[in-house]
């Protein structure tokens, strides 16, 4: 599966487009956790668990709309874009999306 943020593909022709595919998911971090990210808010320095949450996240959704688009038979992911929003305190969701096609062999 080709995946790429890009509207085409270089030296890649689009034979057919098979729509809008999607992966969701919705993390949150331990509590204890939450708690040390709380001082780091204070004392400054990155957010090394919110950090992972994001990529593990990223990965999932990810994962999910790679597996949709093969369902409905799509060989690339074009347009790729990525949105975060916060569900509840200490959880946030990820939403990757994109244009299932289907790319000519070269």
């Amino acid at each position: 599966m080709i995946l790429s943020n890009l509207e085409s593909v270089p030296y890649r022709t689009v034979s057919k487009q098979l729509g809008l595919v999607q992966g969701s998911t919705v993390r949150a971090k331990h509590i204890g956790k939450d708690i040390l990210a709380g001082f780091k808010n204070v004392f400054g320095g990155e957010l090394k668990a919110y950090t992972e949450l994001l990529q593990e996240a990223r990965k999932e959704a990810v994962g999910r709309m790679v597996q949709q688009a093969e369902a409905i038979g799509a060989n690339a992911i074009l347009n790729i874009r990525f949105s975060t929003s916060s569900v509840t305190q200490g959880a946030a969701e990820l939403f990757a999306y994109g244009t299932a096609v289907v790319l000519e062999d070269r």
